[in-house]
């Protein structure tokens, strides 16, 4: 089928070729082998290799004067900057990804399937990367080349790039290199690809993300464990008070208790309006929405995207894989909140020892607190957000739900506050992708009405009034 050349229509015919006669499949197979996993050592070149020799060709292909930077922090990954410019009058579009995956855990992916190798099972696309991130950026940028392919080479706008591979270590050294690069990377809007979307048949825009706390709570009361029979109901147990301090944060149904924690006016009218009517849900055999646990009162859609949660990544006491008779020493839990815009992470690590002391637990300390990710937002009314629902609603024909922020973390607050631009992420992917585990894992709907969608705003970007 002849695919006509300069109409909006036909770039999008393109676009949509490109998945249907497997270009896409195709491209991101050769980018799942390689392994640049930021999480293991031994991986580091690979993480080059990912930038110079994917990356580089194609995107110089596309027009872009191309530079591969180390990270400004040592033993972080490189981050490549791109910029393709025809006209600076012209509005000019900042597109993000990173190309760094985290683990492969290797031996944990069901029978037949490998982190490496793209495979196609169930009509799904398996592979370490494929949501997380590269099929996201693969996509944007497919679909760029779509549009150029349909208007003989021009856009009608500009496109600066950054890829890092430090995403998955917290976005290490971005925040310095984007500083230090502040006019090269100057732009209108940070238009990009991350996260999921609010449902898997839902196209959607987050206008930023939850930022990360993290810290550990330890209770440590001897040098070494005692015999539990000797010992055992005379001397206290580092598990039991942990687990005390735990349950005086949050309640049994995932109420968090330490009030100082959340938005500090409740969940804005701004938000909540955006989000009225916003389903959540898709995951899949992962996990389960469970009516009754977290904050009582606010939908689901609020509690992901318009409130913070408190999540025990890990906690210990003892050695679980080989348990001795004995009462254990110590007991540590690593715990996370995750936080929107409307909270003050500054006072969590106060806030939480001066509850602790009011339960009378000073025996559990605090260590290790950090923010791992700031949280970052933009209006969801900005001009830049309802142009780019309007453009993805003409070239999909369905309603695009607007979010105040992803539920997830995403470095949106370093362009923010180094380049004052506003956050648009169009999520390609779906909460059940099982990126971070096993078995991660791309759905071919999305991703190709993610083709289409950023085929159009593409097009749309060229055709904008100044």
């Amino acid at each position: 089928m002849k695919i006509e050349t300069g109409t909006r229509a036909g770039a999008l015919a393109r676009a949509a070729a490109m998945f249907d006669d497997g270009l896409l499949k195709s491209r991101l197979t050769e980018f799942v082998a390689i392994p640049s996993t930021a999480q293991e050592a031994g991986y580091e070149p690979h993480l080059y290799r990912y930038l110079d020799e994917a990356i580089r060709p194609w995107v110089e292909r596309l027009g872009f004067i191309v530079t591969i930077h180390p990270n400004p922090i040592l033993g972080f990954g490189p981050i490549l900057m791109a910029t393709r410019i025809e006209d600076p009058a012209r509005p000019t579009i900042l597109l993000y990804g990173h190309g760094d995956t985290v683990r492969g855990l290797d031996d944990q992916w069901s029978e037949g399937l490998k982190p490496w190798t793209l495979t196609e099972r169930d009509g799904m696309w398996y592979g370490r990367g494929t949501a997380d991130n590269k099929g996201q950026h693969v996509i944007n940028l497919m679909a760029l080349e779509a549009v150029l392919e349909a208007r003989g080479g021009k856009l009608g706008a500009n496109v600066k790039l950054i890829l890092e591979m430090a995403e998955e270590r917290g976005s290490r050294g971005l925040r310095e290199f984007v500083a230090a690069n502040a006019e090269a990377l100057s732009a209108d809007a940070l238009i990009a690809s991350d996260g999921p979307r609010v449902m898997p048949g839902v196209p959607t825009i987050a206008t930023g993300t939850r930022g990360t706390f993290h810290f550990d709570l330890v209770v440590k009361l001897r040098e070494g464990g005692v015999h539990s029979g000797h010992w055992g109901g005379l001397t206290t147990d580092p598990a039991v008070i942990l687990a005390h301090a735990i349950s005086t944060m949050m309640d049994r149904n995932g109420k968090i208790l330490v009030r100082d924690w959340l938005p500090r006016n409740g969940v804005p009218a701004a938000v909540r309006g955006v989000l009225a009517g916003c389903e959540v849900g898709g995951g899949g055999e992962a996990a389960t929405i469970d009516p009754d646990w977290g904050e009582p009162g606010l939908t689901a859609a609020e509690k992901i995207y318009g409130w913070n949660s408190l999540i025990i990544l890990a906690m210990i006491s003892g050695r679980p894989e080989g348990p001795v008779n004995a009462v254990a020493p110590d007991a540590r839990a690593h715990c996370q909140i995750r936080y929107t815009v409307d909270s003050d992470p500054e006072t969590f690590a106060a806030s939480l020892r001066q509850h602790l002391d009011a339960h009378g637990l000073q025996n559990v300390s605090i260590e290790n607190a950090f923010v791992r990710m700031p949280a970052s937002r933009t209006s969801p009314d900005h001009p830049w957000v309802q142009w780019a629902r309007d453009s993805m609603e003409k070239s999909l024909g369905k309603a695009v739900q607007v979010i105040p922020n992803s539920s997830g973390g995403l470095p949106g607050d370093v362009f923010v506050d180094h380049l004052d631009v506003p956050l648009v992420w169009v999520p390609h992917s779906y909460n059940g992708c099982k990126q971070h585990g096993p078995d991660e894992h791309l759905l071919p709907g999305p991703a190709r009405e993610g083709l289409l969608a950023f085929a159009g705003m593409w097009w749309d970007v060229g055709d904008k009034a100044v």
